[in-house]
């Protein structure tokens, strides 16, 4: 077994817990094949179907044709759309009405699958069910592949943070949701088929990623196959850092003339990014075997680019041609990740991909502090949250600069008589190193992340992966498998071969033993589905590259074409 040069601090305390493993090292069994089954009952089940603490709302037949999901269209085939509620109530807390929303779309031709699409950020809407679950534009939605697929609100409406108010809305968003919707979205599939969905899968990306990874330790029972994108598995952590990393810039960012606070894009302009970017290029491109503009070595890169000595230091003004000393070591600081005056790390840090220079890696480290991660942690991610008043009286972009890692950090494990599971508790998988359920009953799981991931930090996803192999004796890429993507943000986007398919290459795992070793992904060129405008011009607009199995590497072959997968091989 190999370990990831990066990843040999997490050792000793792997070793540790492995040494108290309760996994087997059997081989796991093989489950069988699904066999698909044609809808019998579709328009009728809003007046029909009766199942426990569930209310359809509506059931229709949609004919063939285009479904959009997030500003991605795709021809869809002909399907039962299904939307309901469960578990309605109102708060005592906060006097609100909750509810766990859904949908459910079942093709007329049916697999014999069923897919719950985990949807990301902080939930609160039921989004389309297509199933477009990995990769950016992807060519195969679940939906056009067959599957049933299920979307949900995951317990609340409207996606703000203020739902955090409400204990049981927390618990819904941090796992019992999915808990909750599983058997009912299996006996409405048994209602429109005939027959129970033969293989269960549970997939997603970001926040969808962390439903996924949380489903993989405490519903592996229900589910045959875990496909988690960019996951964000620690996200209480990670959203901290990001009101710390609003801390780091605002050292190096001019004031709004408005407000008096700190402009965070000001830290560090698209153009000094991609001076950076340029400069990891140069030191790292041909690690891999070829100067081909994407740097698929990322380990070595870590020792080979050194920001201090590689990227000019301003000596004049700030032009995108050199960055200053200041900025140096705040970067330095940001890509470490935080620290507290213990010296203790409180969350892990990132790599140097030249992916950094993607506007979507930007967004999260400038925009997001003081929007999406100050409400979350003043709602979600903290016991006691906070209250709507105390809140919204200062700006976010305050709330984050005031922020202690020292004494507001700890308040995700705290629990109070009225919040008695913590933040961490109900937010992260228990146990996540070990995986023995999944395992002992043949099901699989498939990670991927982004290199140039900007707010979950794909370093802390392969550390995952190293005490997991640590816990089940070197053997765990029997039953799971972490594929990075280099160059890639958050999900898709940055200078990245960001479009590919891992939910087919799941199933053929799950239902035909085919571990995957590779899955091949593609640049979006001109041409594409959707075009990625940050592609390099010196790149051809079908480029292909194969996707490794961590810790392998994409490394040329030596001969052949280097816009083409074939010339690469994973070693």
């Amino acid at each position: 077994m190999r370990w990831h040069p990066l990843a040999l601090s997490a050792l000793p305390v792997a070793l540790l817990v492995g040494c108290g493993g309760g996994s087997s090292d059997n081989a796991p069994p093989q489950l069988t094949a699904a066999t698909p089954a044609t809808l019998q009952a579709c328009t009728n089940l809003v007046n029909t179907l009766a199942l426990p603490d569930t209310r359809i709302t509506s059931s229709e037949l949609v004919p063939e044709g285009p479904l959009t999901l997030q500003n991605f269209t795709t021809q869809a085939p002909a399907h039962c759309l299904v939307k309901g509620k469960m578990k309605e109530r109102t708060s005592t807390v906060d006097g609100a009405s909750y509810a766990i929303g859904f949908e459910i779309r079942m093709p007329v031709a049916w697999n014999g699958r069923f897919l719950h699409q985990a949807n990301g950020g902080l939930d609160g809407s039921v989004v389309v069910a297509l199933g477009s679950v990995s990769g950016a534009a992807p060519v195969a939605p679940g939906l056009v592949q067959g599957f049933a697929v299920l979307s949900s609100d995951a317990g609340h409406g409207a996606p703000t943070p203020f739902f955090g108010v409400d204990p049981q809305a927390r618990l819904d968003y941090g796992y019992q949701a999915v808990g909750t919707l599983t058997p009912m979205a299996k006996n409405l599939i048994k209602s429109a088929y005939g027959k129970a969905p033969d293989r269960s899968y549970l997939a997603g990306c970001s926040n969808g990623g962390r439903h996924a990874m949380v489903g993989a330790s405490r519903y592996a029972d229900q589910y045959d196959g875990i496909l988690a994108g960019n996951p964000g598995f620690h996200l209480p952590k990670a959203a901290t850092t990001q009101l710390w990393k609003a801390q780091q810039y605002a050292k190096v960012s001019t004031k709004d003339a408005g407000t008096g606070l700190p402009d965070l894009n000001t830290a560090v302009t698209p153009a000094e990014f991609k001076l950076i970017s340029s400069k990891i290029v140069a030191k790292c491109d041909a690690l891999d075997g070829v100067a081909d503009g994407q740097v698929n070595d990322v380990a070595a890169c870590q020792t080979a680019f050194n920001l201090q000595t590689d990227v000019p230091t301003c000596t004049g003004a700030r032009d995108g041609s050199c960055i200053t000393s200041e900025q140096k070591s705040v970067l330095a600081s940001v890509f470490a990740g935080p620290k507290n005056s213990k010296g203790e790390a409180l969350y892990t840090g990132t790599w140097w991909d030249p992916g950094i220079a993607g506007a979507n890696f930007a967004s999260w480290h400038f925009g997001s502090p003081a929007t999406r991660d100050a409400g979350a942690v003043a709602f979600i991610f903290t016991s006691p949250p906070s209250t709507v008043a105390a809140f919204t009286a200062i700006p976010g972009m305050q709330y984050a600069l005031n922020f202690s890692m020292e004494t507001d950090y700890p308040k995700m494990f705290a629990t109070t008589t009225q919040y008695t599971e913590s933040p961490w508790s109900y937010m992260t998988p228990p146990n996540e190193a070990d995986l023995s359920t999944l395992k002992n009953r043949g099901a699989k799981m498939i990670v991927f992340h982004g290199v140039a991931d900007g707010v979950f930090s794909p370093t802390d996803t392969a550390n995952w992966m190293d005490r997991l192999q640590a816990n089940h004796s070197g053997k765990a890429d029997a039953f799971a498998r972490l594929f990075l993507v280099p160059g890639m943000n958050h999900c898709s986007g940055g200078q990245a071969t960001d479009q590919f398919d891992m939910l087919a290459p799941l199933v053929a795992w799950v239902e035909q033993g085919k571990a995957p070793d590779s899955v091949t992904a593609k640049a979006r060129g001109a041409g594409a589905n959707m075009v990625n405008a940050e592609l390099p011009a010196s790149w051809s607009a079908n480029r292909t590259r194969p996707l490794c199995v961590y810790p392998k590497v994409a490394r040329y072959n030596g001969t052949g074409d280097i816009e083409s997968a074939s010339s690469f091989s994973c070693k």
